[in-house]
């Protein structure tokens, strides 16, 4: 269906809903190198004044991507509730953000009867007030060891890498991290080898200070999925699964997936019951322009292939999201304001459509961006009720060479917002006198039990 207006005595013309779309995202660099982006600020306005008026019933009946050449179609078709939708299926993009902005129901009843797309759309024409104030009201709480994201919390994946996975190290980076409150989220280790042996010693590693410490926590080594499905065929204490993902079928095959690897992976680790019952067990990373990357774009802006990714996540009840807004690079993402735009989108995004979403707020060093931006995206996300961010030792990952936040950062965040950890972690911390009961360290001379009790016997 084509899309025209005149405007200013100027015709303009989109070819398909996905045109209109690609034209109407806010300006980034990777639309711009896949060729989709508007050709002026005039342009970008007239897309986004002509989506506001597309019903959201478009978006079932004229797919971006044909559900005969993409499994992720065929599962967003499949997991759409159109009983559930009735009524909204008859707004419009626009109308749809009005609602958003002052109904105040639930949000998280209506995520089953929305698509990616919708939610791509109206997030196009929204400023970042309105992404902060729609996501702030969305609640979604999972469970593994602790319970992550109920109101008025924090949690931090503690990211203790080391570019030669030297276990005292990484043993090293993980006692800084808890002393400091981080680590409820998960304590995720990026091996620098996939190999077997490896991940296999840094998983027991991970395992033998959550059990000795009695960490009310997850641990997760993020290999590839296939590895780790064979770990656990050996008996390796894996608790989450983790795996990155995209949007399109053609960009999740680069990385090595289909979604019947993920169900499997899904089945085995539920099989291993280490969580509560009915834990969530699964970990899925995701960022704008991987499927740029991967040349499988199928023509969809970067923006609304990365929300097609949150449909791939939620058919599995993951107990963390994040997206790694920054770390493609500037090719993608090239400064500061468009890393903290996608960082809002993506995190809107994702709980609109149900995710436990967080955010690895991160820049790579030949970005035009800098550690302020990270700070201004870091409190924008507090606000919006972000469920988890990092925690890197001096915000610096010597391992991936990547910015991102510390777990100084994370104390800030928590302090400045009054926001506090996991409820379980959280007792944990108070315990263990690195807390002192009201979300503020305690004095160095309590951390002592901790410190001369950490000694890992790999």
């Amino acid at each position: 269906m084509k899309y025209s207006t005149t405007t200013q005595g100027k015709s303009f013309s989109f070819a398909d809903l996905k045109t209109l779309m690609a034209k109407a995202s806010p300006h980034r660099a990777a639309d711009e190198l896949a060729g989709l982006c508007a050709d002026s600020e005039l342009e970008r306005a007239v897309a986004q004044q002509l989506l506001a008026e597309v019903p959201l019933k478009q978006f079932i009946e004229e797919p971006l991507i044909p559900p005969e050449a993409d499994e992720v179609t065929r599962l967003i078709h499949s997991q759409f509730d159109a009983a559930m939708n009735s009524s909204m299926l008859a707004m419009c993009v626009g109308e749809f953000r009005d609602w958003l902005l002052t109904d105040t129901s639930n949000l998280a009843e209506i995520s089953a009867s929305l698509t990616p797309e919708m939610v791509a759309a109206v997030s196009k024409i929204m400023r970042n007030q309105d992404l902060i104030a729609v996501a702030r009201r969305c609640q979604v709480i999972t469970q593994f060891r602790n319970t992550i994201g109920l109101p008025g919390r924090l949690s931090t994946r503690l990211q203790p890498n080391h570019p030669t996975d030297d276990l005292r190290g990484i043993a090293a980076s993980i006692l800084d991290g808890l002393l400091y409150g981080s680590g409820d989220a998960v304590i995720g280790i990026n091996p620098a080898t996939d190999n077997l042996d490896n991940v296999t010693a840094l998983l027991n590693l991970l395992d033998e200070i959550i059990t000795h410490q009695q960490i009310p926590t997850q641990s997760c080594v993020l290999s590839h999925v296939t590895t780790t499905m064979e770990l656990m065929r050996r008996g390796a204490p894996v608790d989450l699964v983790f795996q990155s993902i995209a949007g399109t079928e053609a960009a999740n095959r680069s990385f090595g997936i289909d979604l019947n690897l993920l169900r499997e992976a899904k089945a085995m680790a539920e099989s291993l019951g280490r969580g509560r019952a009915d834990s969530n067990i699964m970990y899925f990373e995701t960022g704008q322009g991987s499927a740029l990357s991967a040349n499988a774009h199928h023509g969809v802006d970067a923006q609304t292939c990365e929300a097609r990714a949150y449909a791939v996540a939620r058919e599995f009840a993951p107990l963390l999201v994040n997206t790694v807004v920054g770390f493609i690079g500037p090719e993608y993402l090239y400064d500061g304001k468009q890393i903290i735009r996608a960082g809002l989108e993506d995190h809107f995004c994702g709980k609109l459509l149900g995710l436990p979403m967080g955010c690895d707020i991160c820049y790579t060093n030949h970005s035009e961006a800098d550690q302020n931006d990270m700070d201004n995206l870091l409190v924008l996300l507090g606000v919006a009720g972000c469920s988890f961010i990092m925690g890197i030792p001096g915000a610096d990952d010597v391992m991936l060479a990547y910015q991102s936040t510390s777990f100084h950062d994370a104390l800030f965040l928590r302090q400045t917002l009054n926001l506090r950890p996991a409820p379980e972690f959280e007792a944990w911390l108070n315990n263990m006198g690195i807390f002192n009961g009201c979300n503020m360290l305690a004095s160095n001379r309590a951390h002592t039990a901790l410190i001369s009790n950490f000694h890992p016997q790999r």
